[in-house]
């Protein structure tokens, strides 16, 4: 895909993130879009309440569709969660998603670059910091675990 197809649909996960903002308790409001031969196939954002993730949605509504997609994710996706299930990098990696491009990093304890080394350890292309900025307006509130 050319720049302007990534941030053309990176753009459209921010408004989707932008939509929960406020909603997702201590989570931050994801967006997160699964594009596939230049469609979009799947999207989400971090459900109210915080639970579940933004791309554990867009995975759940792309089924096998997903193999092969690119995911559009406003911040980095989790490596761990605090709660015994799949990370979202772990489900991107299952699902067999090619590529992440990810706006921004999560400074979480429970992702802090945990979430895009699964990733690349699994041979998944991360792409990190495409539209940065306007992404980072989602984040202004969000204090991650083990943050002041």
């Amino acid at each position: 895909m050319s720049l302007a197809d990534d941030e053309r649909w990176m753009r459209r996960a921010v408004e989707l993130g932008r939509a929960n903002v406020g909603l997702t308790a201590d989570n931050p409001s994801v967006g997160c879009v699964l594009v596939k031969d230049g469609v979009a196939i799947a999207w989400a954002a971090t459900a109210p309440g915080g639970r579940p993730h933004a791309e554990e949605q867009a995975l759940a509504a792309a089924g096998d569709a997903a193999r092969g997609a690119v995911a559009y994710v406003t911040l980095e996706p989790c490596g761990q969660r605090s709660t015994d299930t799949a990370s979202c990098a772990e489900r991107l990696v299952a699902a067999g998603v090619v590529r992440v491009v990810a706006a921004c990093a999560d400074a979480s304890t429970l992702a802090s670059g945990l979430g895009v080394q699964r990733l690349r350890d699994a041979g998944v292309e991360v792409d990190l910091g495409l539209l940065q900025a306007e992404a980072a307006a989602l984040y202004g509130a969000y204090r991650p675990r083990g943050s002041p």
